[in-house]
């Protein structure tokens, strides 16, 4: 899968170092893999939870959050936001 604009992620990794590794790993998952649907991507990632039109990913022990539009048929994945645990709290979709 194709992972959409990396600036989310680089500006979020300025702001909290330590997310770096966590947020590598995952996107290194999803650039290697192809996901047909949501259920693949729920046994990659456990911690994945869809709402509204986005999907939720909880990353690094559930410090963070990454939110993606994703569309399997052309397998991209547009990341839209990542934030703390507490940042998300006040997010609204």
């Amino acid at each position: 899968m194709r992972v959409i604009s990396d600036i989310p992620l680089r500006q979020f990794c300025e702001r909290h170092p330590e997310a770096r590794e966590s947020i590598q790993a995952w996107r290194a998952i999803v650039l290697k893999t192809t996901f047909p649907d949501f259920a693949s991507f729920k046994k990659a990632f456990n911690a994945i939870d869809k709402v509204g039109n986005y999907y939720v990913f909880d990353i690094g022990g559930n410090k963070y959050r990454l939110i993606a539009a994703i569309h399997f048929d052309t397998q991209k994945l547009f990341v839209r936001e990542v934030f703390t645990h507490r940042e998300y709290d006040k997010w609204k979709p």
